[in-house]
């Protein structure tokens, strides 16, 4: 009994690591196409071709290729904010203000770094925090408490700030960068950015009541 259990969980573990395998392939391949040709210019047959997967298989995963546009966009704004939550717990900074403009400090440098991923980002750098997507990836892996969302509350709590809707702040803080930075980085407008930090960071802290 307990070797047909076995096999029978030692199957299940491989299906399951299959499907993931597969859902991996096409997210990153179609990363790769949309950065490297565009959304539109990419196709689905394209995509489910370069991954060798079924065409069948894309479906099962993704309503159409918006869909999986909208996944990544999540899920690599998603991993821009845990790095640079990683990077911050290697700093001893205790004021809410200083955490949140060395979060979004870092995030500004990477997306400096890397234009490719800022174009396809492009302005919705809250998705990373406030998708769907991304909350059903920290439901099932149990990261939430983690998250720059849970920061900031235990952050307003521990500084005694005086929000009326803490959820409003961060969702304005992060809209203000995304949309900002988009233009001034890759446009240098208003300012080329390392000339625009000051003011955008002086108007962080004034929405942090602070």
């Amino acid at each position: 009994m307990n070797i047909l259990q076995n096999t029978y969980e030692g199957t299940n573990n491989m299906k399951k690591e299959e499907t993931e395998n597969k859902e991996t392939r096409l997210l990153n391949t179609a990363f790769k196409l949309f950065t490297e040709k565009g959304i539109k210019d990419t196709s689905i047959q394209e995509i489910v071709d370069t991954a060798d997967v079924g065409k069948g298989t894309f479906y099962l995963y993704f309503k159409d290729k918006y869909e999986i546009r909208d996944i990544l966009i999540a899920k690599k704004s998603e991993k821009l904010f845990n790095e640079a939550l990683t990077a911050l717990r290697k700093n001893y900074i205790s004021n809410l203000s200083d955490q949140v403009i060395f979060i979004i400090n870092y995030v500004i440098d990477e997306l400096k770094k890397n234009t490719l991923l800022l174009k396809f980002i492009s302005k919705n750098l809250s998705w990373g925090i406030y998708s769907k997507t991304v909350n059903k990836i920290y439901t099932e892996t149990g990261k939430q408490e983690n998250g720059i969302y849970q920061l900031f509350l235990k952050g307003i709590k521990e500084n005694n700030i005086n929000l009326k809707n803490p959820d409003v702040t961060l969702f304005m803080i992060i809209e203000l960068v995304s949309s900002t930075c988009f233009n001034s980085i890759l446009y240098n407008e208003p300012l080329p950015i390392e000339e625009y930090k000051p003011y955008l960071y002086s108007t962080i802290r004034k929405l942090l009541c602070e």
